[in-house]
Protein backbone atom coordinates (compact mmCIF):
# COMPACT_ATOMS: atom_id res chain seq x y z
CA UNK A 1 0.00 0.00 0.00
CA UNK A 2 1.15 3.81 -0.84
CA UNK A 3 2.26 5.57 2.22
CA UNK A 4 1.54 9.43 3.20
CA UNK A 5 4.57 11.60 1.02
CA UNK A 6 4.96 8.64 -1.69
CA UNK A 7 4.32 10.26 -5.13
CA UNK A 8 0.98 8.90 -6.26
CA UNK A 9 0.99 6.68 -9.49
CA UNK A 10 0.05 7.98 -12.59
CA UNK A 11 -3.15 6.80 -14.62
CA UNK A 12 -5.29 7.27 -17.31
CA UNK A 13 -8.41 5.42 -17.38
CA UNK A 14 -12.10 6.11 -18.94
CA UNK A 15 -14.51 7.28 -16.77
CA UNK A 16 -18.49 6.80 -17.12
CA UNK A 17 -19.08 8.29 -20.87
CA UNK A 18 -15.97 6.58 -22.32
CA UNK A 19 -13.58 10.03 -21.91
CA UNK A 20 -10.20 9.33 -20.75
CA UNK A 21 -9.27 11.10 -17.53
CA UNK A 22 -5.64 11.34 -16.41
CA UNK A 23 -3.69 12.26 -13.64
CA UNK A 24 -1.64 14.76 -15.43
CA UNK A 25 -5.02 16.57 -16.44
CA UNK A 26 -5.51 17.19 -12.71
CA UNK A 27 -2.17 18.37 -11.67
CA UNK A 28 -2.36 21.05 -9.51
CA UNK A 29 -6.06 19.85 -7.86
CA UNK A 30 -6.74 18.58 -4.96
CA UNK A 31 -7.71 14.58 -5.95
CA UNK A 32 -10.16 12.17 -3.49
CA UNK A 33 -9.66 9.25 -5.28
CA UNK A 34 -11.46 6.54 -4.05
CA UNK A 35 -11.48 2.79 -4.87
CA UNK A 36 -14.70 0.54 -4.63
CA UNK A 37 -15.38 -3.03 -5.46
CA UNK A 38 -18.68 -2.94 -7.80
CA UNK A 39 -21.29 -1.09 -9.25
CA UNK A 40 -24.70 -1.63 -7.83
CA UNK A 41 -24.09 -3.09 -4.85
CA UNK A 42 -24.89 -1.96 -1.31
CA UNK A 43 -21.94 -0.57 0.61
CA UNK A 44 -20.74 1.11 -3.12
CA UNK A 45 -24.22 2.51 -4.11
CA UNK A 46 -23.89 4.32 -0.09
CA UNK A 47 -20.41 5.24 -0.80
CA UNK A 48 -21.54 6.74 -4.11
CA UNK A 49 -24.43 8.48 -2.70
CA UNK A 50 -22.82 9.93 -0.22
CA UNK A 51 -19.49 11.43 -2.11
CA UNK A 52 -22.49 12.65 -4.59
CA UNK A 53 -24.31 14.66 -1.79
CA UNK A 54 -21.41 16.33 -0.77
CA UNK A 55 -19.98 17.06 -3.95
CA UNK A 56 -20.49 20.84 -3.55
CA UNK A 57 -18.70 20.97 -0.14
CA UNK A 58 -16.03 19.26 -2.34
CA UNK A 59 -16.07 21.29 -5.22
CA UNK A 60 -15.81 24.64 -3.03
CA UNK A 61 -12.39 22.94 -1.39
CA UNK A 62 -11.00 22.76 -4.65
CA UNK A 63 -10.94 18.71 -4.93
CA UNK A 64 -11.81 16.08 -7.39
CA UNK A 65 -13.71 13.31 -6.64
CA UNK A 66 -12.85 9.86 -8.63
CA UNK A 67 -14.55 6.54 -7.85
CA UNK A 68 -12.79 3.53 -9.40
CA UNK A 69 -13.67 0.18 -9.84
CA UNK A 70 -13.21 -2.19 -12.35
CA UNK A 71 -16.26 -2.40 -14.01
CA UNK A 72 -16.83 -1.36 -17.51
CA UNK A 73 -18.09 2.34 -18.58
CA UNK A 74 -21.25 1.01 -19.36
CA UNK A 75 -21.84 -0.01 -16.12
CA UNK A 76 -21.06 2.69 -14.69
CA UNK A 77 -23.32 4.35 -16.70
CA UNK A 78 -26.31 2.76 -15.54
CA UNK A 79 -24.81 2.84 -11.64
CA UNK A 80 -24.84 6.76 -12.12
CA UNK A 81 -28.46 6.60 -13.69
CA UNK A 82 -29.92 4.81 -11.55
CA UNK A 83 -28.83 6.46 -8.50
CA UNK A 84 -28.35 9.92 -10.27
CA UNK A 85 -24.90 10.51 -8.64
CA UNK A 86 -22.60 13.76 -9.71
CA UNK A 87 -19.43 12.14 -9.23
CA UNK A 88 -16.81 10.88 -12.30
CA UNK A 89 -16.18 6.70 -11.88
CA UNK A 90 -13.25 5.27 -13.41
CA UNK A 91 -13.54 2.14 -15.28
CA UNK A 92 -10.38 0.17 -14.53
CA UNK A 93 -10.93 -3.09 -16.17
CA UNK A 94 -7.64 -4.24 -16.51
CA UNK A 95 -6.96 -3.42 -12.71
CA UNK A 96 -3.91 -1.11 -13.54
CA UNK A 97 -4.87 1.80 -11.37
CA UNK A 98 -5.69 -0.97 -8.85
CA UNK A 99 -2.32 -2.79 -8.49
CA UNK A 100 -0.94 0.60 -8.45
CA UNK A 101 -2.49 1.47 -5.53
CA UNK A 102 -2.20 -1.63 -3.90
CA UNK A 103 -5.75 -2.38 -3.37
CA UNK A 104 -6.01 -5.77 -5.74
CA UNK A 105 -5.78 -7.60 -2.94
CA UNK A 106 -6.62 -11.49 -1.52
CA UNK A 107 -9.70 -11.22 0.23
CA UNK A 108 -11.89 -13.93 2.06
CA UNK A 109 -15.60 -14.04 2.04
CA UNK A 110 -17.39 -17.29 3.32
CA UNK A 111 -14.55 -19.55 3.90
CA UNK A 112 -13.76 -18.83 0.17
CA UNK A 113 -10.65 -16.66 -0.96
CA UNK A 114 -9.91 -14.69 -4.01
CA UNK A 115 -8.67 -11.38 -5.49
CA UNK A 116 -10.96 -8.19 -5.67
CA UNK A 117 -10.82 -4.69 -4.44
CA UNK A 118 -10.40 -3.39 -1.11
CA UNK A 119 -12.16 -0.74 -0.36
CA UNK A 120 -9.75 2.36 -0.38
CA UNK A 121 -9.72 5.80 0.23
CA UNK A 122 -6.57 8.24 -1.03
CA UNK A 123 -6.05 12.33 -1.31
CA UNK A 124 -3.53 13.66 -3.45
CA UNK A 125 -2.45 16.60 -3.24
CA UNK A 126 -1.84 19.38 -6.15
CA UNK A 127 1.83 18.62 -6.16
CA UNK A 128 0.93 14.68 -7.03
CA UNK A 129 1.70 13.05 -3.87
CA UNK A 130 -0.23 10.58 -1.36
CA UNK A 131 -1.86 13.11 1.14
CA UNK A 132 -3.94 10.72 3.63
CA UNK A 133 -4.88 7.03 2.98
CA UNK A 134 -7.38 5.11 4.35
CA UNK A 135 -7.55 1.10 4.00
CA UNK A 136 -10.34 -0.62 4.40
CA UNK A 137 -12.78 1.54 4.38
CA UNK A 138 -15.90 1.22 6.11
CA UNK A 139 -18.72 3.25 4.56
CA UNK A 140 -20.57 4.00 7.46
CA UNK A 141 -19.43 2.69 10.77
CA UNK A 142 -21.39 3.09 14.49
CA UNK A 143 -19.67 4.32 17.61
CA UNK A 144 -20.42 5.06 21.11
CA UNK A 145 -20.27 8.66 22.23
CA UNK A 146 -20.96 9.53 25.92
CA UNK A 147 -23.66 6.53 25.72
CA UNK A 148 -25.39 7.47 22.25
CA UNK A 149 -25.12 5.82 18.98
CA UNK A 150 -23.72 7.82 16.15
CA UNK A 151 -22.74 7.12 12.83
CA UNK A 152 -19.56 8.20 11.12
CA UNK A 153 -20.02 8.88 7.35
CA UNK A 154 -16.18 7.90 5.72
CA UNK A 155 -17.36 10.88 3.60
CA UNK A 156 -17.46 13.44 6.57
CA UNK A 157 -14.03 11.57 7.56
CA UNK A 158 -12.61 12.67 4.31
CA UNK A 159 -13.87 16.14 3.96
CA UNK A 160 -12.41 17.11 7.09
CA UNK A 161 -8.98 15.51 6.39
CA UNK A 162 -9.03 17.56 3.04
CA UNK A 163 -10.00 20.73 5.00
CA UNK A 164 -7.19 19.77 7.62
CA UNK A 165 -4.93 19.51 4.97
CA UNK A 166 -5.76 22.44 3.21
CA UNK A 167 -5.33 24.47 6.25
CA UNK A 168 -1.48 23.87 6.83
Amino acid sequence: MLEIGNKAPDFCAPNQDDVEICSRDLDGKWIVLYFYPKDLTPGCTTQACDFTSSHLEFDDLDAVILGVSPDDAAKHRKFIEKHDLSITLLADENKKMCEDYGVWQLKKFMGKEYMGVVRSTFIISPEGKIAAVWEKVSVRKKKTVKGEKIEILHVNEVKEKLQELQAN
